[in-house]
């Protein structure tokens, strides 16, 4: 991913919360010769320090699978919050530009089964059903239910290289950063008030 200097992101915290609270990826990878690529959760193994392993499943009916017994190189795309922003919110006149955060994570990956599948789904299960008023659970599923478990491939994804890129508009003065702070938060956008949580971070 090409990403000019000042926008590159190397803090290992903030990439691993990012990893964390953005896990919607998209795992792309080539089967005979032809790019695949699908969105489905993509989850960081939080057992580990750093940023060294990630793991998911996906339909056996999706045929993306099959060469993931060869250990081949992938590629999972993750993204936060971006938005437009108007040059109209500067002081000098300048062209507009688009804002955004996101991480590409490449990696060898490798089928999972058995236990260790149960226990990927497990942890994956129990993270989104932390909050709810009746969370279920992995383990107190009926034998019959488990059984879909055999329509699915498990994953892991062996860590070679992160890639992260945090354009927040860091090549701004003060006045036009608070501004464009100011517009985002005024926005109707979702995506464009939560890319203003994210400047405010990065400057305060």
């Amino acid at each position: 991913m090409y990403i000019p200097s000042q926008y590159r992101n190397e803090n290992q915290q903030e990439i691993r919360n990012f990893l964390k609270e953005n896990s919607f990826g998209i795992l792309i990878s080539q089967l005979e010769g032809k790019l695949h690529a699908t969105h489905i959760p993509i989850e960081l193994n939080e057992e580990n320090e750093g940023i060294t392993e990630l793991s998911g499943h996906l339909s056996k009916a999706n045929p993306q699978w099959k060469n993931f017994k060869k250990n081949e190189e992938v590629l999972a795309i993750f993204s936060g919050p971006h938005s437009y922003v108007s040059s109209s919110w500067y002081q000098q006149e300048e062209v507009p530009t688009w804002n955004y955060l996101a991480v590409h994570v490449y990696g060898s990956i490798q089928i999972m089964e058995n236990d260790e599948l149960h226990d990927s789904l497990k942890k994956m299960v129990d993270k989104y059903e932390q909050n709810s008023e009746n969370p279920v659970s992995v383990d107190r599923m009926s034998e019959k239910t488990m059984r879909q478990i055999n329509g699915i491939i498990g994953f892991k994804i062996a860590v070679r290289e992160v890639q992260a890129v945090s354009k927040l508009s860091q090549n701004r003065n003060n006045q036009d950063y608070q501004n464009i702070v100011h517009q985002l938060e005024k926005s109707a956008s979702i995506q464009a008030k939560a890319l203003a949580v994210a400047m405010k971070k990065k400057r305060g």
